[in-house]
């Protein structure tokens, strides 16, 4: 079975309600999450390079195509304050 993601603007984020559960299961890619997610944040910072960050929120999966501006060991920081949990990523590209 094939999931798809929905893309959506990045100013929807702020409107989301995330829960509290990881998506991720294993200690191994919750690790791998977090080296991608500041991975990103450094190509964001220095070569102003986009990612598409996908994750899920209360009621779908979802992508937004953006720059990472921060991570923190429980958020992702987004242009204009905007925040994404780390437990609701399930991958960044």
């Amino acid at each position: 079975m094939k999931t798809s993601f929905k893309e959506i603007d990045k100013g929807i984020v702020g409107s989301l309600n995330f829960p509290n559960s990881d998506v991720l299961r294993t200690d191994k890619k919750k690790s791998q999450r977090q080296h991608n997610l500041e991975r990103a944040m450094a190509l964001g910072n220095l070569e102003q390079i986009k990612v598409k960050i996908y994750f899920e929120d209360s009621n779908e999966k979802l992508f937004v195509d953006t720059t990472i501006w921060g991570v923190t060991d429980e958020s992702v920081i987004l242009k204009q304050g905007l925040i994404i949990p780390n437990k609701r990523i399930h991958k960044v590209i």
